[in-house]
């Protein structure tokens, strides 16, 4: 029975030092630390954590945010862990799954902040289509200059192969065949 440690930063830049506090003067004798994108889900340090505890430990984090990407991903790692007989301890919101309370508490957690991701992502769809509306592209900008494209589709009706026309105008062999084989143009 042992406390075992989460610590999660999003970026390269960012600093465990304050999780990592939190957690020692919490008793963690072990703590896995990971600098990676929440949304990531190649985590490994959360993956090595996982096989790590054991039936009686309590994996300690200072906040919800830190362990899970989603309310659903939180979900399966607390059924995990349950499946495990470890308990959750997360610091700052004052949960530990040890008793019924507080699995309640972690559940409707769970849901807000699903409901806080879906609320920020409709943010996000109004935010595109606003600016889409004020002519904002998005999206990689074209390689090939309409122009460009049209001296493509000369050269390739004057017999110029692929592979040339590519080399001529300093772009993919690839791309000059998707230019000249659209609907609509007359590639060989």
């Amino acid at each position: 029975m042992s406390l075992v440690g989460y610590a999660r930063v999003s970026s390269i830049g960012q600093s465990l030092d304050v999780q990592e506090a939190k957690l020692q003067v919490a008793g963690c004798e072990e703590i896995f630390r990971e600098k990676r994108s929440g949304v990531d889900t190649e985590r490994p340090q959360l993956k090595e954590c996982m096989r790590y505890i054991r039936k009686g430990d309590t994996l300690v984090i200072s906040r919800i945010d830190r362990l899970a990407r989603s309310a659903e991903h939180l979900l399966q790692l607390s059924r995990e862990l349950e499946e495990k007989g470890v308990t959750l301890k997360v610091l700052d919101q004052s949960i530990d799954t040890g008793d019924a309370a507080g699995k309640a508490f972690l559940g409707m957690l769970a849901v807000f902040a699903q409901f806080e991701n879906d609320i920020r992502k409709e943010r996000q769809m109004d935010g595109i289509a606003k600016a889409r509306e004020k002519g904002v592209k998005f999206g990689r900008k074209p390689v090939m200059t309409g122009e460009q494209e049209n001296e493509a589709r000369q050269l390739r009706k004057d017999g110029w192969a692929l592979q040339r026309i590519a080399d001529h105008m300093g772009v993919s062999k690839g791309l000059i065949h998707k230019v000249t084989s659209r609907p609509g143009s007359s590639g060989v």
